[in-house]
């Protein structure tokens, strides 16, 4: 997409630090990241989110999360990582071009990645596991 700033990114448009790069994708670090060491995955092709990501793409997207977060743990060192990936506005989306997140972590960096846990009640489970019934081919 012409007006996608991180289709400019990939393609090399638009200068970045990056840290890896092949055929599909475009490792950089954030501008604005949550911890030192904050990376994006970027593909190289334009895809929205992860649902119109091509299949054998994604698992390739997340064999080079493991090789970014194995390598980066030893560099820099850090105590541990979060890799996220938001999908649409109202799970924290601000660019609609997928991207993957690694965030070193570091013991009381006060980076808040996390959630308060709820409860699976009983009337959620239910409904839920009635309307995945395909999706596990009940």
């Amino acid at each position: 997409m012409s007006d996608c700033i991180f289709c400019k990114i990939a393609a090399g448009d638009i200068p970045s630090a990056t840290i890896y790069e092949d055929d599909d994708f475009r490792v950089i670090l954030d501008l604005g990241p949550a911890a030192k060491g904050h990376a994006l995955i970027l593909p190289k092709e334009h895809y929205a989110n992860i649902t119109e990501m091509p299949d054998e793409l994604l698992g390739k997207a997340m064999v080079l999360a493991k090789k970014v977060v194995t390598y980066m743990m030893k560099a820099l060192p850090c105590d541990g990582y979060n890799v996220v990936q938001n999908n649409g506005e109202a799970a924290g989306q601000t660019v609609f071009h997928f991207h993957i997140h690694l965030i070193p972590r570091y013991k009381n960096d006060g980076v808040g990645v996390t959630w308060k846990p709820g409860e699976l009640t009983d009337a959620w489970k239910q409904e839920i596991m009635e309307k995945t019934k395909g999706l596990r081919g009940e």
